[in-house]
């Protein structure tokens, strides 16, 4: 039977399965006629993603997207391979992912000509957000005007349904009303907020539109596509709605698509969730996602920091498995969210959890919650940039950014392929005006730079900015030049004790990187056989144990 038939069946039933597959067929011929650009065949050391707003950089007049290619083409084409531009298109809420026009770039940004210029530097990921869209789309709006056209294009529910069993990543309800055009009123499912309308994916003609949706992006030059909030998608009542066999059938269709349309197109899932979940995204590990998202990464990197105890990150890098060499994860420490609490319940006691809330709370870290079944709360993010999560208000900058480094050398010498958020590249510190403008917790981590700030920033050598982003490109550089390093090499945990977090990569010849992290404030003393530093380029001298300083990091190998 034909893969995609097949799926088609598994969701819909076979009925309409047929009708279905032909109009998709139809779609796909379509985009395969246009003159696509041609995608790299997988993934190696040198591919390192930078995660950033449409409009991060803003100069007077200037679409946003023209001043990014001037910030990329300037100062980061040497350190990023590809770039992952938040949703670029006309939203009504939550910076960009309430997309109100799917097809529309928000003119504040500039339009798909300025996309296409942005290609012909970088590869570019896209959002495909694909859960929900905003309140004030032509989509719902044409729902609430009763057009025949959108009917049954979102959950309506009776208001009194028990949905005490779905799974809630946000502390409101799971059913927003609203009035219709006749004037009855409808209980409409948001899973995130009243103006994030959850998308029905049972309406056949939804998935429809969806994959339209998609094959648009892979013509307008999306090499990497970023499902985002993808574990919702179908929803069941009487269940947890999230990870449902239906949600993934659906990403299954969708990998089956891109590899049609665009091979070599990269599709990532977002699923904030525990660690066990989220790679059931991998499928088979060739059939769903090519990578997924690393989430327990940040706050074990951060824990370990923290309490200068590297146990519980060890202990999860030491089971870490990827499904084969055609998927890998996407590895971050930030990114335009907060830093995710629910990938750790499980691997960290919830008292340490609480704990480490309670502590970056005092040094200024906001907290969002999540409703629990049983009507309770709990943290469900931490809301702070990574440079002040890992720093007290006290510490001075040299401290600051020496925990900074070292938190991502981690990042950049595990398996994966990393990403580095736009505010970690500049030092950001935390925006509490931000905050104060929009009410929001997440500003604190999504500041927007007129150019000229950053000029200035990067051009003094004693600023936190210039410092932090000579750091991370001078690593990201070194990281680039060695295979050893590559996404799916496979990793060894050595335990050298608590305070530090070492990791040997090995490939098939026996060849290693022996990288070291000191977690704590203390100089620690290594035992460790190796003659040459990688980051410095040099031997190493005589034969006495390596010893770190307090947060140092070390890459070493044995030349011969």
């Amino acid at each position: 039977m034909d893969i995609l038939l097949g799926r088609l069946e598994n969701i819909y039933g076979s009925e309409s399965a047929t009708s279905l597959e032909k109009a998709i067929r139809e779609r796909i011929e379509e985009a395969r006629t246009k003159k696509l650009k041609q995608r790299k065949s997988g993934w190696d050391q040198e591919d390192v993603v930078m995660i950033t707003y449409g409009d991060q950089f803003w100069e007077k007049d200037q679409p946003t997207l023209t001043t990014l290619k001037k910030m990329y083409d300037r100062y980061l084409d040497e350190m990023f391979e590809v770039v992952h531009i938040l949703p670029f298109y006309p939203y009504s809420s939550d910076d960009g992912f309430s997309v109100i026009d799917y097809k529309m770039v928000n003119p504040k940004l500039g339009d798909w000509r300025n996309v296409g210029d942005l290609t012909q530097s970088t590869r570019l990921m896209f959002d495909y957000v694909c859960n929900h869209m905003s309140a004030k789309s032509d989509w719902f709006q044409g729902f609430l005007n009763q057009d025949a056209a959108y009917d049954d294009f979102f959950v309506s529910l009776p208001k009194e349904t028990d949905l005490t069993a779905v799974t809630r990543p946000r502390a409101t309800p799971v059913l927003t009303e609203f009035e219709m055009a006749d004037g009855t009123k409808k209980h409409i499912w948001t899973t995130f907020s009243a103006d994030q309308i959850d998308l029905n994916f049972r309406n056949p003609n939804v998935l429809l539109k969806m994959i339209d949706v998609l094959a648009f992006y892979l013509e307008e030059g999306a090499e990497y596509i970023r499902l985002d909030a993808v574990g919702f998608m179908w929803k069941e009542p009487g269940t947890s709605c999230i990870h449902l066999e239906k949600t993934h059938e659906i990403v299954k269709l969708f990998r089956g698509i891109l590899d049609e349309i665009a091979p070599g197109t990269v599709m990532i899932t977002e699923t904030n969730v525990p660690h066990k979940d989220n790679i059931t995204y991998f499928g088979n590990g060739q059939d769903e996602a090519h990578m997924v998202y690393q989430f327990p990464l940040p706050p074990l990197v951060l824990q370990a920091i923290h309490t200068g105890d590297g146990q519980a990150l060890s202990g999860w890098a030491r089971d870490l498995e990827l499904p084969g060499e055609d998927a890998t994860f996407f590895n971050f420490l930030a990114s335009h969210d907060g830093i995710g609490l629910n990938p750790i319940r499980g691997i960290l006691p919830e008292e340490e959890i609480l704990a480490l809330v309670a502590d970056l709370e005092k040094e200024g870290a906001l907290v969002s919650y999540k409703q629990n079944p049983d009507g309770t709360q709990s943290p469900y993010e931490i809301n702070v940039t990574y440079m002040d999560a890992l720093n007290r208000l006290a510490d001075n900058d040299d401290t600051r950014l020496q925990r900074f480094l070292l938190a991502h050398s981690i990042l950049l010498t595990i398996p994966g392929v990393p990403a580095v958020y736009v505010q970690s590249i500049l030092g950001a510190r935390n925006d509490v005006d931000g905050v104060a403008q929009t009410g929001h917790n997440r500003s604190i981590n999504r500041k927007k730079y007129p150019i000229s700030e950053i000029e200035t920033g990067l051009a003094d050598d004693k600023t936190l900015m210039h410092r932090t982003f000579e750091g991370i490109k001078e690593m990201i550089q070194v990281r680039k030049t060695q295979a050893l390093f590559h996404p799916n090499v496979p990793m060894e945990v050595v335990d050298l004790g608590k305070e530090i977090f070492a990791i040997r990569r090995v490939d098939a010849s026996g060849n290693s990187i022996l990288v070291l992290h000191n977690l704590s404030d203390q100089p620690i003393s290594c035992d460790v056989a190796a003659n040459w530093d990688i980051l410095k380029d040099q031997p190493i001298s005589g034969s006495a144990p390596i010893v770190l300083a307090p947060y140092e990091f070390r890459w070493l190998t044995n030349k011969n």
